[in-house]
């Protein structure tokens, strides 16, 4: 044992369960000002940077695209190079997209800087769910209850964060909120170092097919929206059947790549999957709509969308904490299915009777329940059933799956929303978070902490 080992495995070194929590969460926690803060700012940025809402969109469809291949790839990096170096590194990404954001003076170059962004934000997530999952067996269950409230606290002022910065300062600043990650990293470091790297190599190849099939479908969903050309059309798509394609050859070629083949074929992981991808796309879907609705046919700011979303964000973070406490049980997932069975069904109602705040309002709130409930339940059931050295990895992919769930909602609506009432978009979106509520009944609870 070396000297830095012999210190790193003093007990008085170690900081408690809640504070470990409270950190992770506090490091994790404003990456959610990505997507709901940045929601409630879309009206805005949209007139700002005079384009159609619908390309307007991007701003949150490219965020979820970046984080789940930034959560991914870095889940990666982070078993070759050590948690401690994903941080740094993501903090860079963090600090360069802020900064190309408020200086964005064109559409592209603003997209630019929330896809830099959200690379970090990817790090950032990776780092915080691996260093919550590997934690001990016998304090893993408060952490992750620290851990979920913490994040379920800046879930629930989010939106208020957003309409409060956007209406009192400037949408740019609402975008760069993420940023405030930056301020916890080095509260965040030493126990990152906890976590060093064993030097595997990356399998490259694999993230590269995978990155480039989701940011193909992505573009795909949006061809019409973004006036893209028949030739580049046609590329899109064949580069997304070569890279599926690719993807399934490549996992049977290499079976301990980027996607594990275990994890491609393990049950749990496909279920957990299916359950964020539908529930994550409700909810871009309805940030994406939900704010223009409001904006548009009711006349509402952005502060006052904000604070009206507050009390859905609310019942959001008491879902998360009530989650924690039922992950050993089916009652995680009968929660889990139920919130996002709640989201589908009031944003269908949305569609059927042409509006109505309150029903917009609350299935806007079931759909933030429903990510933070995914993060709590998803985190433990695998958790509890993959190696310690696996977690980081299958955390990061699933999280991918998660994000490029929420861009396919966003893509979708403003594509949608072209072509009928917004309304009736989401409507159709509705089916997603439904799928996701079916497959939730279907995960099984987090193994019991001995035998994780």
């Amino acid at each position: 044992m070396t000297t830095d080992d012999a210190v790193r495995a003093q007990p008085q070194t170690t900081p408690g369960a809640g504070l470990i929590g409270l950190r992770l969460g506090a490091l994790f926690g404003p990456v959610i000002f990505g997507v709901t803060a940045a929601g409630v700012a879309l009206p805005d940025v949209a007139m700002a940077m005079e384009v159609r809402p619908a390309v307007a969109a991007w701003v949150l469809t490219s965020h979820a695209l970046a984080l789940g291949v930034g959560t991914a790839l870095f889940g990666r990096l982070s078993e070759k190079w050590g948690v401690r170096n994903t941080v740094l590194v993501g903090s860079a990404l963090l600090a360069v997209g802020a900064v190309l954001i408020l200086v964005a003076s064109e559409f592209g170059l603003l997209i630019a800087g929330r896809f830099v962004q959200a690379a970090g934000s990817g790090a950032i997530t990776s780092s915080a769910l691996t260093l919550a999952a590997a934690t001990a067996p016998a304090i893993r269950p408060k952490i992750l209850a620290i851990f979920g409230a913490t994040m379920a606290l800046f879930s629930s002022s989010a939106t208020l964060m957003g309409g409060m910065v956007t209406d009192w300062w400037h949408w740019r600043v609402t975008l760069v909120l993420p940023a405030l990650s930056l301020a916890v990293v080095p509260f965040c470091l030493k126990l990152a170092a906890t976590r060093p790297g064993f030097g595997k190599a990356v399998d490259l190849v694999g993230g590269t097919l995978l990155g480039t099939g989701a940011t193909s479908l992505l573009l795909l969903i949006q061809a019409s929206t973004l006036d893209l050309s028949t030739p580049l059309v046609i590329t899109l798509a064949v580069l997304l059947a070569v890279s599926v394609v690719g993807l399934f050859w490549h996992i049977n070629r290499r079976p301990d790549g980027f996607v594990p083949k275990p994890l491609a074929t393990d049950r749990t992981f496909l279920i957990a999957a299916v359950v964020g991808l539908g529930g994550y796309a409700g909810l871009f879907a309805a940030m994406y709509a939900v704010p223009q609705i409001l904006a548009m046919q009711y006349g509402w700011g952005v502060f006052k969308i904000g604070a009206w979303l507050l009390p859905g964000a609310v019942v959001g973070a008491v879902c998360s904490r009530l989650a924690s406490k039922l992950t050993l049980t089916k009652g995680g997932s009968f929660l889990l299915s139920g919130v996002a069975l709640s989201s589908a069904v009031f944003l269908a109602i949305v569609g059927m009777v042409e509006g109505g705040i309150v029903v917009m309002l609350i299935g806007t709130s079931m759909g933030m329940a429903t990510f933070a409930v995914t993060q709590v339940v998803a985190t433990a059931v695998l958790s509890s059933r993959l190696e310690p050295l696996q977690r980081g990895g299958a955390m990061g992919v699933l999280n991918l799956l998660f994000f490029v769930g929420g861009g396919i909602g966003s893509a979708a609506a403003g594509t949608l929303s072209e072509h009928m009432q917004i309304t009736s978009a989401l409507a159709w979106l509705a089916i997603l978070p439904l799928v996701g509520a079916l497959f939730a009944l279907l995960l099984p609870p987090a193994r019991p902490q001995q035998e994780a």
